[in-house]
């Protein structure tokens, strides 16, 4: 059986789903705002995605898609008020202006998307070395591993940043 091109399918989907999805979202949300912004990057993702789920899990499939996108949106609430509140202990002359810092939290998200993907002892061995600065042989003991795993972890981390850099 021939399917309808992708666009066309997006366009059936977006039709018949679209209030539905706006509306769960608005349910867990708690606001029309966002749910409209997630409504919308959800179709969006599908079509960056070039396809469309099956007739009958269409309504899954959107939830599931969906439920990451706010996901990534209350994880970026979450780093950018932390780095307000960091900013917040600066000297005035010393806070950035207003568009380096929607650039910084946009760098802090994607390594914060990058980190979550590693495994927990890789990530944890990362932060504590890159953020803590202590020795490797300190975080072998706190994370009760060798040096060498430390050394492995890391370089596992550092392999990640530089793999979603090049992209």
């Amino acid at each position: 059986m021939l399917h309808p091109p992708l666009h066309q399918q997006i366009e059936v989907l977006y039709s018949d789903h679209h209030g539905w999805l706006h509306g769960w979202l608005r349910r867990k949300l708690g606001n029309a705002f966002d749910a409209a912004d997630l409504a919308h990057d959800t179709f969006l993702r599908l079509l960056t995605r070039g396809s469309a789920p099956q007739p009958g899990q269409s309504r899954q499939h959107l939830a599931r898609i969906a439920n990451g996108l706010m996901i990534d949106l209350f994880r970026r609430r979450d780093i950018e008020a932390a780095y307000l509140e960091a900013l917040a202990l600066l000297p005035e002359l010393q806070v950035p202006t207003p568009e380096t810092r929607a650039l910084i939290i946009e760098a802090l998200t994607e390594i914060d998307a990058i980190l979550a993907r590693l495994p927990a002892k890789a990530r944890e061995a990362f932060l504590l070395c890159k953020v803590e600065g202590l020795a490797y042989a300190e975080i072998a003991r706190q994370l009760g591993v060798t040096v060498s795993s430390v050394e492995k972890y890391i370089a596992r981390a550092l392999l990640a940043c530089c793999l979603a850099q090049s992209r």
